[in-house]
């Protein structure tokens, strides 16, 4: 069985570039993907935690880890880590958009600076990988984009109106290049977390009442653990999802399901 498994999930010999990898759940993936046998490329702006992350998986896993700095919302910035990729690692089979910042300022007082910022950090970030790494992909004829979605994609969540706003965009913007580079071999998948959150949301968007909404619309009762969203990352990458395209893949633990 292992052997089987091995071979229909097994990445090695493909690399992965995570943007946004030193993060709370892009941290996780890049170690699954190291752990299935991909070389990777974190890139991040924050260049401090990554390299944290990245000294965490070589003490973890066998695979090669390498990491580079840059601003996502800057198309020179994603061309240069491109160059940068290509020029250690060769290629990039596998692309995962995750970067992206959040605020829970009140519809009314959300300035025009705030809304810009966060539709950059999700939406024109993801936008810009897609146009450059995907142009690379389509080249080549092959390869895995897996944007990160949300629970707040539709419908949206109370307290993130941007976020919500870029998520949606996050969705469509799947969606739509899915369609035009199928004939490339090139998928384009969504992933939707749930409720995941981090010591700053939990400070920041959850108080004790909103944690009852969130559980009590949430079947398994429980948040989620960054570790859980790995499968479905592993199996999007692979080979075994080669006629998966245009999806947004839930693990929410059913909280996109639930109504009374």
């Amino acid at each position: 069985m292992n052997g089987y498994l091995s071979k229909v999930f097994s990445l090695k010999g493909k690399v992965a570039a995570v943007i946004g990898g030193a993060g709370h759940l892009c941290s996780e993936m890049a170690l699954g993907l190291a752990s299935a046998g991909a070389s990777v490329a974190i890139l991040d702006r924050n260049e401090a935690p990554m390299r944290s992350v990245a000294r965490a998986i070589h003490r973890k896993t066998a695979g090669k880890v390498l990491t580079y700095t840059f601003d996502a919302s800057e198309k020179a910035g994603h061309e240069a880590a491109l160059d940068a990729v290509l020029k250690d690692l060769r290629h990039v089979d596998i692309l995962i958009n995750g970067a992206g910042i959040n605020a829970p300022t009140p519809f009314f007082d959300i300035s025009v600076d705030e809304w810009q910022a966060i539709l950059d950090s999700h939406i024109t970030a993801t936008f810009l990988a897609c146009q450059v790494f995907g142009r690379h992909m389509v080249k080549r004829r092959r390869g895995s984009i897996i944007n990160l979605s949300s629970a707040s994609s539709g419908p949206p969540l109370s307290k993130a109106f941007t976020y919500s706003v870029a998520k949606a965009g996050v969705k469509n913007l799947t969606q739509n290049l899915a369609r035009e580079w199928a004939p490339y071999n090139v998928r384009v998948n969504a992933l939707r977390p749930g409720f995941f959150p981090t010591a700053w949301s939990m400070k920041n968007f959850i108080d004790k009442k909103r944690e009852r909404a969130i559980l009590g619309h949430t079947p398994m009762g429980r948040y989620g653990r960054p570790e859980e969203l790995v499968g479905a990352v592993l199996w999007l990458s692979s080979d075994s999802a080669s006629f998966v395209t245009g999806s947004e893949i839930a693990v929410d633990g059913g909280f996109t399901c639930m109504t009374i």
